[in-house]
């Protein structure tokens, strides 16, 4: 795994990039993402757009979740809504912190 600086964090989520390779990584309980920045960049946007009314089921602890699909089938996710909530200000904090990284390197 790479050497990753925190970029961002909101609640569970902590996003970070590798000052190396560039990858991000998305960082949320159990799970770890990783993404080229453009990648990085589609999954923001994708999820930004996506109308979570419609991706809330009850769970069987009796909490409504978001369910965010990908496009393997048998893999999903799933937040409650302060966690999507947190997760978006991560996503958005992180593409705002590439920024200031780019510019401090010359890029």
């Amino acid at each position: 795994m790479c050497s990753a600086k925190v970029l961002s964090q909101a609640g569970t989520s902590v996003i970070s990039r590798c000052s190396e390779c560039r990858c991000i990584f998305i960082w949320n309980n159990n799970l770890v993402l990783s993404f080229s920045p453009e990648q990085f960049t589609q999954f923001k946007d994708f999820t930004q757009e996506l109308d979570i009314v419609g991706q809330s089921f009850p769970f069987p602890d009796g909490q409504d979740r978001i369910v965010l699909r990908t496009p393997v089938n048998d893999v999903q996710f799933a937040f409650t809504t302060e966690e999507w909530e947190d997760f978006q200000a991560a996503m958005d904090e992180a593409v705002y912190m590439q920024q200031v990284y780019a510019l401090m390197e010359g890029e």
